[in-house]
């Protein structure tokens, strides 16, 4: 009862922050799709036995994903916030906390597709290219075809994780869910906020993998 209360009284500022988190996780999810897929493809296609087979290439962009990934988020909004103010003009507020998520979002996604294609047969490039098919033809219309279920799923687990990342930006002033939770739950001892935000987050996750699970296994022609 006190929950669905404070909900009620609350009720613009939780829209407003729910609408800050998704403009957060949009961005993030924007820059996964038009950079995080081709870094992906790039390392799978430079490994080893693949098509643009390159070493050099390979290590450079591997060391980049890890390195983006292996560093703690909070750490890399600090570092970033120089790039930060330069591309938004400010260090604080939802635009500004994307830009740090987006880094994030692109290593992540990068790494789900990479291992999404080097789940594709073998056979399948095989067989792309006895029929003559162009390296390009081979990528867009075999690779992404044959690993597209493995994709959305990655994009689901990727989005997920996005959330996640959005809600540690509450801390530094980003806005969204886990700002609204600091502000008006934490600094104020009022529990019951907490618990909604905590409610609200749980249901928007599991919708999340729901329709990504349902859309993975609507793709999966195997």
């Amino acid at each position: 009862m006190m929950m669905w209360e404070g909900f009620v009284q609350n009720r613009s500022q939780i829209g407003e922050a729910i609408v800050e988190t998704f403009m957060m996780v949009g961005i993030a999810l924007l820059a996964a799709l038009l950079i995080g897929l081709p870094l992906g493809t790039a390392l799978y296609l430079n490994g080893k036995g693949q098509l643009y087979e390159h070493s050099l290439r390979y290590a450079l962009l591997n060391g980049i994903v890890n390195v983006v990934r292996s560093f703690p988020f909070l750490l890399l909004v600090v570092f970033m916030i120089p790039l930060t103010r330069l591309i938004v003009g400010t260090a604080i507020g939802t635009l500004a906390a994307s830009i740090p998520l987006a880094v994030v979002a692109i290593a992540i996604y990068a790494r789900f597709v990479e291992q999404s294609l080097l789940e594709v047969p073998r056979g399948v490039i095989e067989s792309a290219r006895s029929m003559g098919a162009s390296k390009l033809q081979i990528i867009t219309k075999f690779l992404y075809v044959e690993a597209r279920s493995g994709l959305v799923l990655g994009l689901t687990s990727s989005t997920i994780s996005f959330i996640s990342y959005s809600t540690v930006m509450g801390v530094v002033g980003g806005g969204g869910v886990g700002d609204f939770a600091i502000r008006y739950g934490y600094q104020r001892f009022e529990t019951e906020l907490m618990a909604v935000v905590i409610v609200l987050m749980v249901i928007l996750v599991q919708g999340i993998q729901f329709i990504g699970n349902a859309l993975s296994r609507w793709l999966d022609k195997r």
